[in-house]
């Protein structure tokens, strides 16, 4: 039974070879789609964030300085 198969892995060993090098691609390149996906999403909810935050500040009445003022005591630098 050992004998039969060492036989057949002896001969199927390059198409088993092909098999994991073609499902590691796959892979890779799945990951590499996901993460720049991602990174497009973030910097599309940046920006959403960064608008959202200046009609914020015009509908308040508020100009970026007057803001920097009001909250400086937060600030660490």
């Amino acid at each position: 039974m050992g004998a039969l198969v060492l036989a057949l892995l002896g001969q199927a060993w390059p198409y088993l070879l092909a098999t994991g090098a073609a499902l590691g691609g796959l892979w890779t390149a799945y990951a590499k789609g996901k993460a720049s996906q991602k990174a497009r999403q973030d910097a599309a909810d940046a920006a959403a964030r960064t608008e959202a935050q200046k009609i914020d500040d015009a509908v308040a009445g508020r100009t970026p300085d007057d803001n920097r003022g009001r909250l400086a005591r937060w600030s660490r630098s």
